[in-house]
């Protein structure tokens, strides 16, 4: 029933796009309009509130002060440098003189300074920027003093889309027609749905090559699979393992470009559910690599939540051995039931995999309950829509799945501070401790990059070594697009750049 309401839903969404008239890659002397499918959409546009920034950079709307290279390195955008002093504490922005709103106004440096307090005000990942000091020193120049060293303020705060820079002065309306300074403007939104953009005539940095943009939510992957092969949209990224086989079947329609990812699939295994010897048990168990060929080199197995190339992506972890996971669960009193299943005192071992229906993380729960049962442990699926909402924000999970961007910027920071908090979500899965909290508390305000890799190692070896994590995958970032499609984001490796001022199709 769920496959059959996919195709009527694609066959809908075929109808309404030929309906609505716009011209794109036909070949036709009309404008030129890039029509690509999105996964996720916000009932907001306004880029400071919960993750709206993500999708207002998407649709190049919002631009940072700084922005991350397709080689993870740090480049300027709305901003031209950061510079800290001598004590590390305070760091000197200077502003590119040309930057500019969509209306033409100038951005100055008090303008960016009061989207900055906004966020703080906002957003709760962003909270501790209240306590940051902000001066204007001139019209293109502020300051930003941290109360403690903070090396890694510019790739964990100044690059992140959240961080978007609107005219909160003169956009009369900034959950749906926000003035930003990207490459293009809000044409038409439909909160939770439909998104269209067109070209920013006064961009400041730049010609846009295209005149505009549709964004179609598409949250099902034959829905997006079905319109691709209809010619009704242009290219889209997160392409599922089935479709790029269909896509790599006939290479004259369509280009594929595949790049390794940052975004991580993991699992927590919850402390105060689960003995140390289950956690063993599963962690001896669960097999990505088995994972990964299952979906076909859409993800790479992971040891860790880095890339193994990265200075601080060197851990291990111990090599499968189901027999020695038995040996563990027996340990704990458990023996095997008619039914293959391990139980103590009349009660089944049982776990609970709680998962949300996205980045393949409902079949990597089906392929782990498969794992976990064949050695007598029961499981129990627990699909969500909104993970947030639900296992994530009261730890009422045995094992709980996510999917998040590790590596946002060439430090391992972000990932281990937002996983291994005490303060974190993820806490109530009762991994931090006294240690582990002083080690990332080191890590905040250490400087030398060799020593900033050794302490990130040492931290997530701890969370293997506690049978508290497990990592799944890594994802390969797979678009597609229509012949020549250029330039919607295909070479990097993150989801929250898309379109640009580069963006073309021939």
């Amino acid at each position: 029933m769920k496959k059959v309401l996919a195709l009527l839903l694609a066959v809908c969404l075929v109808f309404s796009f030929a309906a609505c008239g716009s011209k794109s890659s036909e070949g036709s002397d009309g404008p030129k309009i890039l029509k690509l499918a999105e996964s996720f959409a916000y009932a907001s546009l306004d880029a400071h509130k919960d993750w709206n920034g993500w999708y207002t950079s998407i649709y190049g709307m919002t631009e940072t002060l700084f922005k991350v290279g397709n080689d993870l390195s740090v480049q300027p955008l709305l901003a031209t440098k950061a510079e800290a002093s001598e004590d590390g504490l305070t760091w000197t922005i200077s502003l590119d003189p040309k930057a500019a709103f969509s209306t033409g106004k100038a951005l100055t440096a008090d303008m960016a300074v009061r989207n900055l307090q906004r966020v703080a005000a906002e957003n709760e990942r962003f909270a501790d920027m209240a306590e940051y000091v902000y001066a204007v020193v001139d019209d293109h120049t502020f300051t930003i003093t941290t109360p403690s060293l903070y090396p890694t303020l510019v790739t964990d705060k100044l690059t992140n889309s959240a961080l978007g820079i609107m005219d909160i002065d003169d956009s009369e309306d900034l959950d749906n027609a926000p003035i930003c300074t990207g490459p293009f403007v809000i044409k038409s939104f439909e909160p939770e749905g439909t998104v269209e953009v067109e070209k920013n005539a006064n961009y400041w940095n730049g010609d846009v090559k295209l005149d505009g943009v549709i964004f179609y939510y598409m949250n099902d992957d034959e829905s997006k699979l079905l319109a691709m092969q209809n010619g009704e949209i242009d290219g889209y990224s997160s392409v599922t393992a089935a479709a790029k086989e269909i896509y790599q079947a006939d290479s004259s329609k369509y280009v594929l470009t595949e790049i390794p990812g940052t975004r991580l699939q993991f699992y927590v295994l919850n402390k105060n559910t689960l003995s140390p010897n289950v956690r063993k048990a599963i962690n001896l168990t669960v097999d990505n690599n088995d994972m990964a060929d299952y979906l076909k080199g859409t993800v790479s197995p992971a040891v860790g939540p880095f890339g193994p190339n990265a200075p601080y992506g060197q851990v291990t972890k111990p090599e499968l051995d189901p027999e020695k996971a038995k040996e563990l669960i027996e340990e704990d009193g458990y023996t095997l039931n008619a039914e293959g299943f391990y139980e103590k005192d009349g009660e089944v071992l049982t776990v609970k995999i709680s998962y949300y229906f996205a980045r393949s993380l409902d079949t990597i729960a089906l392929l782990m309950s498969g794992q976990l049962e064949a050695i007598g442990i029961k499981c129990v699926m627990d699909g969500v829509e909104d993970a947030d909402a639900t296992y994530r924000a009261t730890g009422d999970f045995d094992i709980a799945l996510y999917c998040m961007i590790a590596d946002q910027a060439g430090d391992p920071y972000f990932a281990i501070n937002a996983l291994f908090r005490k303060n974190s979500d993820w806490a109530r899965g009762g991994f931090p401790t006294e240690e582990s909290e002083a080690l990332i508390d080191q890590l905040q305000v250490e400087t030398d990059i060799a020593k900033r890799a050794e302490l990130a190692n040492t931290i997530v070896q701890m969370t293997i070594d506690d049978d508290a994590f497990g990592y799944v995958g890594l994802f390969n970032k797979t678009t597609v697009m229509k012949p020549g499609v250029v330039n919607i984001g295909e070479n990097s490796p993150f989801d929250f750049y898309a379109v640009s001022a580069d963006t073309d199709m021939q």
